[in-house]
């Protein structure tokens, strides 16, 4: 049996930036065993199925070690494979999910707009081991937790300086660990590790912003933000909070069209 594999980079318009994710339209579900095994194969950090269900898309996300709750860049990713590869020309795209309800995705010229739930911080016990792990020089002068533990930095250097200990990162008792500063070109910069997950650092994470986003609005007292993810590969978005969820806007550009072959 064959399926269709297409690969996009999310959150950029210029290949080999962003974050690259792997999209698998079915007709059918694969047994989750051959879903992960692929996402494995694929060995990057978000690999999307979707299926047909009514009005929209079922949409799962795995990573090449687990399933996973929540994905911006590999949801991006599905709404630009079926809108430039699919012919899927409807206003918004509906996509179902196991535990964040129905994500909704709207096109306008370049930019996906995702709709997502809002996961504000909020304040935590820390483990030694989470500012062992984090090299840099630098403190963070608040630590909060949502999904992720989320660390607070004074200055965009803070960030970029961070020299994480993946070993130790692998050992903390959330899927990820984001971390974030003002920044200088646009009004915050962050970064997002989840070496346990099997992603040591994540290029650019939707997830991510649906903590950063409610953050950021309180303490700069605005609701519409522009935002870098200072990764190698660098990510853009553009962010917009609304109460209970919040808006990630991003672009994305196809690398590869082809065929799984599966047993």
């Amino acid at each position: 049996m064959t399926i269709p594999i297409y690969q996009a980079d999310a959150f950029t318009n210029r290949l080999f930036g962003g974050n690259p994710a792997a999209v698998c339209p079915l007709k059918e579900w694969l047994p989750d065993e051959t879903m992960q095994q692929i996402a494995l194969e694929n060995n990057l950090a978000e690999t999307a199925f979707f299926v047909p269900d009514g009005d929209g898309f079922m949409l799962r996300w795995f990573t090449p070690e687990l399933e996973i709750d929540l994905c911006g860049h590999a949801t991006l990713a599905s709404a630009h494979i079926l809108c430039t590869e699919l012919n899927y020309t409807k206003e918004h795209i509906n996509f179902k999910t196991k535990v964040a309800g129905t994500l909704v995705v709207s096109k306008k010229d370049e930019l996906y707009s995702l709709d997502f739930p809002s996961r504000p911080p909020q304040t935590c016990k820390t483990p030694n081991i989470l500012l062992e792990a984090l090299g840099g020089g630098s403190t963070p002068f608040s630590i909060q937790k949502s999904r992720d533990y989320f660390m607070v930095y004074e200055k965009e250097e803070d960030i970029i300086n961070l020299n994480p200990d993946f070993n130790l990162l692998s050992k903390i008792d959330t899927i990820g660990v984001i971390v974030t500063a003002p920044g200088k070109e646009v009004d915050f910069v962050s970064r997002f590790f989840a070496p346990g997950s099997g992603i040591p650092e994540d290029p650019v994470t939707g997830s991510a912003h649906c903590t950063l986003i409610p953050y950021w609005a309180k303490r700069l007292g605005k609701n519409s933000m522009h935002a870098f993810q200072l990764s190698a590969r660098k990510g853009e978005l553009w962010c917009e909070n609304n109460g209970g969820r919040v808006l990630i806007s991003g672009k994305a550009i196809t690398y590869l069209r082809g065929e799984i072959v599966v047993p």
